[in-house]
Order: C-alpha cells, then sequence, then structure tokens
C-alpha cells in the first residue's frame, strides 16, 4: 500500500472544508503530495454507474436532531479554527455540479484553484454553488474555464466521478473528511492531526546540504563503485 495520503472531501460536508484548511495550514503543498477524491451523494446516472461496477455508497441522511447539532458545532469548530462560516441553504442540490466540475478543473491542472473559489462561495458566501449560474459566476471569478459547468455532461468526466466513488468504497469510506494512509484509516475533523502526526513521520528529513569544499570534489575520487552497488 503507497505512502502517498488519499483524502476523501466534499463540497457538501462544513467538517471536510475545515479538514483541509487544518492540514493545509501544515501542510501547504497538499494538493501535490496528496491524492484527493470527491465523494458526495450521486443522482440516478452516476449512482447506477457505481452500482454497475460493483459498488455501493454508505452515506446516510441525517436525522432532523443531527443536523441541528451540526449547526451548532460548526459554528463552533469554525470559530476555533478563525474562519468566518455563511451557512448554506441546500434545496435539491444537485451535487454532480461542483464535484464533476471539480475533476474537470483537476483535468486541467486547477484542481487547487477551483476548490478555493467553490469553498470560498459555499463556506464563507453561503452561496448555491449547485445552481449552474452561480456554478459559473464563481469560476468566472475564479478565472476558471467556463466549460467547467457542463462538466457533469461530459461523458468521460461522469465516469472519471463514478469511479472516485467505487475507489472510496474500496477504501470502504462512509463519510468525510476521511484519509486512507496505507493501512491506516483517519476519519472527521479530530482525527486530521493523527494523520498529520503518522504521515510528517513517515517523510524522511531532507539530507543536509553538502559541504560547499567537499562539493568540489569530482565523486569519482570517492565512489568507483557500479551504478547500484553496494561495496
Amino acid at each position: 500500500m503507497t505512502r502517498r495520503p488519499r483524502l476523501y472531501f466534499s463540497f457538501r460536508s462544513p467538517y471536510s472544508w475545515m479538514a483541509i484548511e487544518r492540514v493545509r495550514r501544515r501542510m501547504p503543498d497538499l494538493f501535490q503530495i496528496a491524492d484527493l477524491f470527491p465523494y458526495w451523494d450521486p443522482d440516478p446516472v452516476t449512482e447506477r454507474m457505481v452500482s454497475e461496477r460493483g459498488a455501493a455508497l454508505y452515506y446516510q441522511q441525517m436525522s432532523r436532531a443531527k443536523h441541528f447539532y451540526v449547526l451548532a458545532d460548526t459554528k463552533r469548530m469554525a470559530a476555533r479554527l478563525g474562519l468566518a462560516m455563511a451557512w448554506p441553504v441546500d434545496v435539491d442540490p444537485w451535487w454532480e455540479l461542483p464535484h464533476l466540475g471539480w475533476i474537470a478543473a483537476r483535468r486541467a491542472g486547477q484542481a487547487e484553484r477551483c476548490y478555493e473559489a467553490l469553498v470560498a462561495a459555499r463556506w464563507g458566501r453561503g452561496e448555491n454553488i449547485c445552481d449552474r449560474a452561480v456554478f459559473r459566476r464563481v469560476i468566472a471569478a475564479a478565472g476558471l474555464d467556463a466549460t467547467l459547468a457542463v462538466a457533469a455532461d461530459d461523458a468521460d468526466v461522469r465516469a472519471e466521478g463514478a469511479q472516485c466513488l467505487v475507489t472510496a468504497y474500496e477504501d470502504d469510506v462512509f463519510g468525510v473528511p476521511y484519509v486512507r494512509l496505507g493501512w491506516q484509516r483517519f476519519w472527521g475533523l479530530d482525527r486530521m492531526e493523527l494523520f498529520l502526526e503518522e504521515f510528517t513521520a513517515a517523510v524522511p528529513a531532507a539530507a543536509p546540504a553538502p559541504d560547499a569544499a567537499v562539493a568540489r570534489i569530482p565523486v569519482g575520487a570517492y565512489d568507483r563503485d557500479t551504478a547500484g552497488g553496494c561495496g
């Protein structure tokens, strides 16, 4: 199992947003050193594609009581992180729009910029990023390609999104934020610190810079072994 982290996130989840914010404060290059996978409640088309690949989703709608708890808890946690939060109102949201749009942005090498634009709109301003008009405005303001707004209509992007959900099923993902690191799994905002501890411990420290005087001596003066030798 690779030691490259697999991080599952969702534009729907405030805990996912806060978890990635927390991790990026310690690991600013997160989008370069980890593999990010979007995770969402799919529409019937994507759900059928996932089912045809022998997978399923563990996502469950939350109860009214849990919803009210989450409303209060996320405000509390956002305040602890120093984040301003505007809770959006989701009315029959179509989650393919932002998640497949993000996949299309990743294909274009703009994953991080697209992510930042969408979470700023959703959690910073309380905007409905599942509305096509809002989505177009958000990506235009971020300097992203307007075609991201129709990514959900692209069969290849849709198939890639379905495969992300299949991979989540294979990794036993049941909610976000969720990180897979080797054989270890970390679920929830409060487990991100444990993930960071494990990951940073596994990354070898950078070798010290060679002494300038030694660096001027040809390598051949010290090592005449063949490439890959251990003598």
